[in-house]
C-alpha cells in the first residue's frame, strides 16, 4: 500500500524515541519548577499553614483537637469586634481616598498635555518614597492640636485626637495614590480612542462617555491598583502606631503577639485579617480585575492626546500642583522635624530654630548607627536572594512550557496579597515548631532541633536568618515581575543561536541574555533593595531586641522617647527617604512606563 509500509510482523514502525538532549532538557526543567515550588512552599506556604493550624488549633490535656472557638471567642470581645471594624473601615476609606485624588489625575494624564506635565509625570513617585508611619510623624507636627496648620489658621481643631481615623486613612492616601494612578494610566493607554470618537458621534456627552465606555474598560487596571491600596491599608500597623490609634485588629496582634505560646487568641486574629486580605485579593483578581471588554485595536493613546489651552490647561495643573502639595505634607512636616531644635515648634507655623544635629545623630547614635547597618545587610543578603529566585523563576515562566508554570507564578504574586503582618507572625509560628524547637517523632524516633540558635523570644533572640528570608519572600514579586518583563521582550532565538555555536545554556544565558534584561534585573533589584530597608511590619514583629533593630525599628524606638527622640527618628525617616527616592527615580528611568506592572497583583 502507499504510503505506509509494514513490517514483515504486519505491525507499523515503532515511534522514534525523544532526542536524548531533549529528555535531557525536560528533566532539568522539571527539576527546577520542582526545587522552586518546594522553596517556596517552605518559606511561603508553610508560615501561612502555621498561623491557620495555630488558629483552629485547641490545647486540651487530652491533646490538641481542631476547634473553631479561637475564632467564636474573638466575637465576645467587644474590643476585637471594634477593632477588626475600624481597620475595614480605615481600608475602605483609604482606598477610597486613593481613587479620588489618583482616578481624575490619571484621566486628564492620559488624555490632555497641559504646562508642566512632564514635570508632575516624573515626580509622581514622589509620595512612595516615605513610609507612612515616619509620614504620620511629619503629618501629628503639622495637624497636632499645637502644630503648624492649627497655627497658621489661628484655630485648635483636634485632628489627631477626635479624628484619629482620619489622620490615618488620609496619610495611607497620600502614600499610595500613585499605585492606583500608575494602573489607571497604563490601562487608559491602552484604549482605543476611536471608542470614544464613535460615542461622541452617537451624541454622547464626556461624563457618558466615561462612565459608559472608559471606566468600564480600565476596570482590570483600576482594581488590580485598588486592591493593593486596600490590603495595604488594612494591614498597616505602623501608622496606626505612629498615630496612638490602637483600636484596629494589626495593633492589637501586636501587642497580643508575647503570648502567641500561650494564647490562639492572636493566631485567630492573624487567620481573620489573612481571609479577608485573600479575599479581596481574589475578588480583585478574578472578579473585577477581569477584562469585560476586548479591543478591536489596540491604538496609542499619546497619538490622540488634545492639548489644553486657556482656563482648563490651568484647571489640569492646578489639580496636579494641589495634589501633590497635599501628598507633600507628610514629608515637609517629616523635614521640618527633622530640623527643628527640640521643643522648638509648639504653637508656630514652623519651627523657632533650626538645627542639624538630628541628622548627625541619626548617623551617628549607637543605636540608630547599628539600625543603619543591620538594615544594610538585611536587604543586600536579601535581593541577593531575590535576584537568583527571581531569575530562575522568570526563566522557567517565559522560556519553557512546563506543567506547573502557572502555579509557580502565582506562588510568586502571592506576597502581595499575604500581609507583611501576616508573613512575620507566620515566621513566628515557625520557631515554635521543629526544625527550630522541640524534637520530631518519627516511628517513636526523636530527631532534636537543629536550628535552635534561630529565635524571636528568649533572652538571646538571633531573628537575624528569618528576617533575610521574609525580607526575600515579600519583595520577591517586584523582582519576578522586573525579569519577565525582561525576558518577553528578549527573542529566545538570541539564546537557541549561542547553544548552536557550542555554548552551553547556562553559558548562553549567562552571556547574551542577562546583559540584555540588565536593565529590568536591576531596576527589579533596586525596588526590593529600597523596600527592604524600609520593612516596617516584619521587623516590628520579628526583631524583639534593640541589638537586632533594622531602620523604621530604631524610628519607632525612637519615636515613643521623649525629647529629641521624634527629631532623631524624623532625621532617620529623610535619610530613608533620600535612599528612596533615588531608588525610584532609577527604577522609574529604567522600566519607563512598565513601572506600574510592578505594582499589580
Amino acid at each position: 500500500m502507499s504510503g505506509i509500509e509494514f513490517h514483515d510482523s504486519g505491525t507499523l514502525p515503532p515511534v522514534p524515541a525523544l532526542p536524548h538532549r531533549h529528555i535531557s532538557r525536560l528533566a532539568s526543567q522539571y527539576s527546577l519548577i520542582g526545587v522552586l515550588l518546594v522553596v517556596l512552599g517552605v518559606t511561603l506556604l508553610y508560615p501561612i499553614f502555621l498561623t491557620v493550624r495555630g488558629a483552629f488549633i485547641a490545647h486540651t490535656e487530652s491533646g490538641d483537637r481542631l476547634t473553631l472557638v479561637n475564632f467564636l471567642l474573638l466575637f465576645e470581645d467587644p474590643a476585637i469586634v471594634r477593632g477588626f471594624v475600624n481597620t475595614l473601615l480605615v481600608a475602605a476609606a483609604s482606598t477610597g481616598l486613593s481613587i479620588v485624588l489618583a482616578l481624575p489625575l490619571a484621566v486628564v494624564a492620559a488624555k490632555y498635555t497641559y504646562p508642566l506635565k512632564p514635570v508632575f509625570n516624573a515626580i509622581i513617585l514622589v509620595p512612595l518614597i516615605l513610609p507612612p508611619f515616619v509620614g504620620a510623624i511629619g503629618m501629628a507636627a503639622l495637624m497636632g492640636r499645637e502644630g503648624g496648620i492649627n497655627a497658621l489658621l489661628g484655630t485648635e481643631f483636634d485632628f489627631l485626637g477626635r479624628a484619629k481615623f482620619w489622620g490615618v486613612a488620609l496619610v495611607n492616601a497620600l502614600h499610595l495614590y500613585p499605585v492606583i494612578y500608575l494602573n489607571a494610566t497604563a490601562a487608559l493607554a491602552n484604549l482605543d480612542p476611536a471608542l470614544e470618537e464613535a460615542a461622541d458621534n452617537l451624541g454622547a456627552g464626556p461624563w457618558r462617555r466615561f462612565f459608559k465606555i472608559t471606566l468600564p474598560l480600565i476596570r482590570p487596571g483600576l482594581f488590580a491598583g485598588a486592591t493593593i491600596v486596600f490590603i495595604f491599608a488594612l494591614t498597616e500597623i505602623g501608622t496606626p502606631l505612629a498615630f496612638d490609634y490602637n483600636q484596629v485588629t494589626p495593633v492589637q496582634i501586636f501587642v497580643k503577639l508575647k503570648a502567641v505560646e500561650a494564647s490562639a487568641e492572636p493566631y485567630a486574629l492573624t487567620v481573620a485579617m489573612l481571609a479577608l486580605a485573600l479575599a479581596i485579593y481574589a475578588l480583585g483578581k478574578f472578579v473585577f480585575g477581569r477584562a469585560g471588554y476586548a479591543m478591536y485595536s489596540k491604538a496609542s493613546r499619546a497619538a490622540g492626546e488634545r492639548a489644553l489651552a486657556g482656563p482648563g490647561a490651568w484647571i489640569a495643573t492646578g489639580a496636579f500642583t494641589v495634589v501633590t502639595l497635599l501628598a507633600m505634607l507628610p514629608h515637609i512636616g517629616v523635614v521640618l522635624t527633622a530640623l527643628a531644635a527640640p521643643a522648638s515648634w509648639y504653637k508656630s507655623v514652623v519651627p523657632r530654630s533650626f538645627t542639624l544635629n538630628n541628622f548627625q545623630e541619626a548617623l551617628t547614635h549607637p543605636e540608630a548607627f547599628n539600625s543603619i547597618v543591620v538594615s544594610l545587610k538585611l536587604a543586600s543578603a536579601s535581593v541577593v536572594l531575590n535576584m537568583t529566585i527571581g531569575l530562575l523563576v522568570a526563566y522557567v515562566i517565559v522560556r519553557t512550557r512546563v506543567r506547573g508554570r502557572g502555579v509557580l507564578d502565582a506562588l510568586c504574586m502571592l506576597p502581595l496579597a499575604v500581609p507583611g503582618l501576616v508573613m512575620a507572625f507566620g515566621y513566628v509560628a515557625m520557631t515554635l515548631q521543629w526544625p527550630f524547637k522541640g524534637d520530631l517523632n518519627i516511628l517513636g524516633i526523636g530527631i532534636p532541633a537543629v536550628f535552635t540558635g534561630v529565635t524571636i523570644f528568649g533572652s538571646d533572640p538571633n531573628p537575624f536568618p528569618l528576617l533575610i528570608v521574609v525580607y526575600a519572600v515579600r519583595r520577591l514579586p517586584y523582582v519576578v515581575r522586573s525579569a519577565v518583563s525582561g525576558l518577553e521582550q528578549t527573542s529566545g532565538e538570541l539564546e537557541e543561536a549561542a547553544m548552536n555555536l557550542g555554548a552551553s545554556r547556562i553559558t548562553a544565558v549567562r552571556k547574551v541574555i542577562l546583559p540584555l534584561i540588565a536593565a529590568n534585573l536591576i531596576a527589579g533589584g533596586l525596588l526590593a533593595f529600597s523596600f527592604a530597608m524600609l520593612a516596617v511590619s516584619e521587623p516590628l514583629v520579628m526583631a524583639q531586641s534593640p541589638r537586632d533593630f533594622p531602620i523604621t525599628s530604631a524610628i519607632y524606638g525612637f519615636l515613643t522617647r521623649m525629647g529629641d527622640g521624634p527629631h532623631i527618628a524624623s532625621a532617620m525617616g529623610v535619610w530613608g527617604m533620600a535612599l528612596l527616592a533615588v531608588t525610584l527615580v532609577g527604577a522609574s528611568v529604567l522600566l519607563g512606563k512598565k513601572l506600574g506592572s510592578i505594582f499589580r497583583v
